[in-house]
């Protein structure tokens, strides 16, 4: 017997390289029929749309203009996105939700999202309050999402794959996962990055909150003065702004990158 089945509209957005599934779910009804495994099927690159996450754009609350609701490419919901964030504030523009400045929720808080006039995006993260030291290279914090920063000398010849899989799932960090990002200083406000992101379980692109750890880390290991860094990642560039209160705080920090559509279509929901 034939089940019913709802189409719905999507859009795909991608942040350097980060690429999102965007679905308006305003009406709040969406969200209690996508089981985990739909979500991974619609996340498969050879099986469904193909996608690093999902993003819900759902109603808002306590004054937000929208609270977003993110899901890694294994189903499973997740801490906040910052490539993500900025790609819904430019999918929420597109649905008339804002005129290209909004405050909106994300599972972390608050978060400001602004489109600049040259098209780029940029959104407010968390304050940063602790650092931990993990050894002569490592170090960990959290940007809205956990991240371990290593700093290395040549990160072209790194085997993300394999090496960040082994340091996120070794015993510190095996039972919840950590975000592995291997980082080359170039000089004082300029660095490359590459990231191996939990949940997706692989090298991405780009990764928000990643970038964001990276440059602050970048920062507090140098020494440095430089409060706006800019940061390579493997699909284009993007920009970490924020204010250094003291060794291990920093507010007032801002990502800033491209959030652009590449397609759009309808998919099944059962």
């Amino acid at each position: 017997m034939d089940h019913a089945q709802t189409s719905i509209p999507f859009v795909k957005y991608h942040g350097a390289g980060n690429d999102f599934i965007m679905i308006d779910d305003r009406s709040g009804t969406l969200e209690a029929l996508m089981s985990e495994a739909w979500i991974a099927h619609a996340c498969h690159r050879r099986f469904g749309i193909g996608a690093d996450g999902l993003i819900l754009v759902q109603p808002g609350r306590n004054g937000a203009d929208f609270f977003m609701r993110y899901y890694n490419s294994d189903g499973r919901t997740s801490t906040f996105c910052g490539n993500g964030g900025r790609c819904i504030v430019a999918y929420a523009a597109a649905l008339g939700i804002h005129q290209g400045a909004c405050r909106f929720l994300g599972t972390d808080g608050w978060h400001e999202g602004k489109i600049l006039p040259d098209g780029l995006v940029s959104i407010s993260m968390k304050d940063v309050d602790e650092i931990t030291q993990m050894d002569h290279e490592a170090v960990v914090l959290h940007t809205g999402s956990p991240h371990y920063v290593t700093f290395r000398k040549d990160i072209g010849s790194i085997d993300v794959f394999h090496e960040g899989r082994s340091i996120r799932n070794s015993p510190p960090f095996k039972a919840d996962g950590i975000n592995v990002n291997f980082v080359q200083l170039l000089h004082e406000g300029e660095i490359n990055i590459r990231t191996y992101e939990r949940g997706v379980e692989d090298e991405t692109y780009a990764c928000g909150t990643g970038v964001v750890a990276a440059a602050i880390a970048s920062a507090f290991k140098s020494n440095a003065e430089v409060s706006s860094w800019s940061v390579h990642a493997k699909g284009g560039d993007l920009r970490v702004d924020f204010k250094r209160m003291s060794d291990h705080h920093f507010t007032d920090v801002w990502l800033t990158g491209p959030a652009v559509p590449s397609f759009s279509g309808n998919i099944s929901l059962p």
